[in-house]
């Protein structure tokens, strides 16, 4: 799903491309569409896959002339290798030229690429400030089994910015006045370890669960930000049991709109600890799949209430941060990191 606001929040004194790992698309995207075309950190690039399996990233310009390399401009693939509509020539997934139509490979051409990295299928590239090589990675496997469900992925288009949204994870004030949940607690001091930041909170929420009734979640998180692109959420419901995990992944697209993707799995229903209103009579195989459509469509209901204010949103360097604003003034001296060489203020003076 994807929405788009006709409204600029003003975060112009925030740099639009923070540094750091930002999500391009799953590779089963990749593999369906064979050539991706993005405008992804305000530029135009490209992706596909080799037969081998690898992915590459690159700026949609070819190095021989200029033309544009996206699908829309006549670029294609052509045995795994990226083929530029122009003259021809053929690049494979390093980013060299290894063909051209008079046979002799233009050894000097090569394609500008990305650093990549994926997790459980999320293809992520790196956004260096100055061209810088990555800094950091992400891990590699956060899932523990194999007795999880496909994803469940929404993503919402609108006017922000991803230090701003990504501030979520320590903002816990604002569940309870925007979303309605109850009870909600911070569990320990936000932990932060270079460009990783830690933070638990726990709540309880009622939903509405398709036409049969209401859900009332006991639930515990733990937020694992990595930069301001990346956050993997482990959910925890406790009334019933339900294990998750949330990837909440905000991505540059031009300076001011950014994509926000919300992606969820949730490990197998062998034994709800109580009934699931509408769903106690399917097979085990079944709750799961439909449980995590519900959270992602939940989430999706939570994040478009953001979106209201976030695509509105003044960005004040020093607020004026009372008791109950929790540890944003942390979280701001923390975001400083991504904007190496930067002269403006993230943080807060308090």
């Amino acid at each position: 799903m994807t929405a788009r606001s006709s409204t600029d929040a003003n975060t112009s004194s925030l740099p639009p491309f923070p540094e750091g790992w930002y999500f391009i698309a799953t590779r089963d995207a990749i593999h369906k569409a064979k050539l991706v075309q993005r405008t992804w950190m305000g530029q135009q690039i490209v992706v596909w896959c080799d037969a081998a399996g690898k992915i590459c990233v690159a700026k949609s310009v070819c190095p021989h002339m200029g033309a544009d390399l996206g699908p829309d401009a006549g670029g294609s693939i052509m045995h795994g290798r990226l083929v530029c509509p122009f003259h021809g020539f053929e690049f494979d997934t390093s980013g060299q030229c290894v063909d051209t139509p008079s046979g002799a490979p233009a050894r000097s051409a090569r394609l500008a690429l990305f650093d990549v990295h994926e997790i459980e299928g999320l293809i992520f590239a790196w956004w260096g400030i100055g061209g810088r090589p990555p800094q950091w990675q992400l891990p590699d496997n956060p899932l523990r089994g194999d007795d999880w469900t496909g994803y469940q992925i929404r993503t919402i288009r609108f006017a922000g910015h991803p230090q701003v949204t990504s501030e979520n994870s320590v903002d816990i004030a604002h569940l309870s006045y925007i979303h309605g949940y109850h009870n909600v607690t911070s569990e320990t001091p936000v932990l932060i370890d270079g460009p990783r930041l830690e933070s638990r909170w726990s709540f309880s929420s009622t939903r509405k669960i398709a036409k049969f009734g209401k859900l009332t979640m006991d639930v515990s998180v733990i937020a694992h930000v990595i930069g301001l692109g990346y956050s993997c959420v482990e959910f925890q419901e406790h009334s019933i049991g339900i294990d998750a995990q949330l990837w909440v992944l905000a991505t540059p697209v031009d300076g001011t709109l950014i994509d926000l993707s919300i992606v969820s799995r949730m490990r197998t229903l062998h034994q709800p600890k109580r009934p699931i209103v509408g769903l106690k009579l399917l097979p085990t195989r079944m709750r799961a799949p439909i449980m995590n459509k519900f959270i992602a469509d939940s989430l999706l209901g939570d994040v478009q209430q953001d979106v209201v204010i976030w695509s509105r949103q003044h960005y004040v360097p020093r607020p004026r941060l009372v008791g109950t604003d929790g540890e944003i003034g942390k979280y701001r001296e923390y975001c400083g990191q991504f904007y190496p060489g930067e002269r403006h203020c993230v943080s807060s003076r308090l």
